[in-house]
């Protein structure tokens, strides 16, 4: 009896680890100063732009085009940055890991979870904020989430919050001047517009 007691005991934290790594829910990386679901591919902001450019859908691809997000990984080319750069030790912002983590979504992601419309050079994308879109782009899984019947959390839709934002709006940041979340959101809100939500 104690024998299967002690095989038990050892057997149960074996037999729950298995259990909860094969979830179908994706694994958030802890570790990551991004949002970034395990596994799931970095597809690019053109992808997202086939369904989010119309003013129906809130058309939140231009909002972002004209925004600083999109501007991000340019914006390490600037003379400012060159300056901040050299005053850091750093020879080239736009190939520097401490500033491409928060200028490029997927900045250090493994190869094969960059798909084939990634482009650094898109800056600080929809999937920097929402994480990557491998799992959720698909028109029927967006509808689906919006109509409340897929949980944005199982296919590695986030809803990113001032925990998010702050991964990169801190003062680790060399130009960080203070961070007003409500008033920086407000910039940058992009929702679906609730006509469009009533119509799926």
């Amino acid at each position: 009896m104690k024998k299967l007691t002690l095989s038990l005991t050892l057997l149960l934290p074996i037999l729950l680890v298995g259990l909860t790594t094969s979830s179908k829910s994706p694994a958030v990386q802890q570790d990551d100063p991004h949002v970034r679901v395990a596994d799931a591919e970095y597809i690019g902001a053109t992808r997202c732009r086939t369904c989010h450019r119309t003013e129906k859908s809130g058309g939140q691809f231009g909002i972002w085009e004209e925004s600083a997000h999109a501007k991000a990984f340019a914006t390490l080319a600037s003379e400012k940055a060159l300056a901040i750069g050299k005053e850091k030790g750093i020879d080239n912002p736009q190939e520097a890991p401490e500033c491409l983590q928060c200028h490029v979504a997927g900045y250090d992601a493994p190869a094969e979870q960059l798909g084939a419309k990634y482009d650094k050079t898109e800056g600080v994308t929809c999937e920097s904020c929402h994480g990557p879109g491998g799992d959720y782009y698909k028109k029927s899984t967006m509808e689906g989430i919006t109509k409340g019947e897929i949980d944005p959390a199982t296919v590695g839709l986030i809803k990113p919050d001032e925990a998010v934002c702050r991964t990169c709006h801190n003062e680790n940041s060399p130009t960080f001047d203070g961070f007003d979340f409500e008033a920086r959101s407000a910039e940058i809100a992009h929702p679906i517009p609730e006509e469009t939500k009533a119509a799926l």
